[in-house]
């Protein structure tokens, strides 16, 4: 596969060449991994190194179906409820979030906490008590299934009301009118919620929201990027697990583009039909997406006749978040290992 534009030579790893072709892969840049994704599977990681397994994890840490995998061959163990960790062990919350009544269970079992929120959804948890205590009614913006919309409706949830579209608006009843406030879940389409606020403005001219927006700068990003590049393309695969909000949020992006796109969790869920008479593919992953699975999509496509690969960064992303104090705490108490002597 002919490589231009790209900015590392690892963008290709064992990617091979078909000579004589002119079908292309336009790959997007930022792709992937977040920062709260990156540090949340971090968390776990250096729990299991530091602790030992077996490292309790509640729910997935990320929503991605290979990252959970890993991580529970090196002895994380996933669980649903707080109920089915033994109790005293150690659990790690998700990068999700969790509700108030979880610590508090948590709490009550002994268990030794870590905590992997996103310090985004941590933004979004605070507000939502910040407008409670302010005797705000709270309009809460996301899907209702999500773990992290679970998670933020627990901080309030008796002033709080969640909508997932336009029409459900309508349907809202609040005691006060002029005390309203809205809130988003991190991962959402940027378009759709931007037509959900202002549903909600057009409905209570008072309304109020967060000082800065809640969808986090990866899903906003990776979004813009896929706007910017979708026309150039006659199929978008995104790479990502069904139950990705995120991942779900591009391949919608792309379809209201009228450009074809399909969600894969791997080259395996590539359909061949899906690649006749296409030109150009664009590939993108979303934000708790192995880049390793974004190799193996480059890999099928080159051993399928597209010989050329382009990278096309949309703009940069260097975001980096610091651990959990959890964890800072017991890597300073680890016993240090002792320094090698030359002889």
């Amino acid at each position: 596969m002919t490589n231009h534009a790209s900015h590392s030579s690892s963008d290709v790893a064992g990617a091979s060449v078909v000579p004589g072709g002119h079908r292309r892969v336009l790959l997007l840049k930022p792709r992937g991994f977040c920062a709260g994704v990156v540090r949340a599977i971090d968390v776990v990681k250096i729990a299991l190194e530091t602790f030992g397994a077996p490292i309790y994890v509640r729910k997935e840490i990320v929503h991605n179906r290979f990252v959970v995998n890993e991580l529970a061959e090196k002895g994380a163990i996933f669980v649903d409820d707080i109920d089915e960790v033994p109790a005293g062990m150690r659990v790690i919350y998700s990068a999700h979030g969790v509700s108030p009544a979880v610590r508090e269970h948590s709490k009550l079992r002994g268990l030794k906490v870590i905590d992997a929120t996103c310090p985004l959804v941590t933004k979004v948890h605070v507000e939502a008590v910040k407008f409670a205590q302010q005797g705000y009614s709270l309009i809460l913006i996301g899907h209702r299934d999500h773990d992290e919309i679970e998670g933020t409706l627990g901080e309030a949830p008796d002033v709080t009301q969640v909508v997932s579209n336009v029409a459900e608006v309508a349907a809202l009843e609040v005691p006060d009118p002029n005390r309203v406030a809205y809130l988003t879940q991190t991962t959402l389409s940027l378009d759709e919620a931007r037509d959900i606020i202002h549903a909600l403005k057009e409905k209570y001219p008072n309304i109020v929201g967060p000082h800065s927006q809640d969808i986090c700068y990866a899903t906003e990003n990776r979004q813009v990027a896929v706007k910017n590049v979708a026309h150039q393309a006659d199929l978008v695969l995104v790479v990502g697990s069904n139950n990705s909000s995120n991942s779900n949020r591009l391949v919608e992006v792309s379809r209201n583009l009228d450009t074809r796109a399909y969600l894969i969790d791997n080259s395996d869920a590539i359909l061949p039909e899906w690649l006749e008479n296409v030109q150009t593919v664009a590939i993108t992953a979303g934000a708790s997406a192995p880049e390793v699975l974004v190799q193996d999509v480059i890999n099928y496509l080159s051993n399928h006749g597209f010989d050329t690969l382009e990278e096309v960064e949309v703009m940069p992303e260097n975001v980096r978040f610091g651990l959990p104090p959890e964890i800072v705490q017991a890597i300073a108490a680890a016993p240090s290992q002792p320094v090698p002597v030359a002889q």
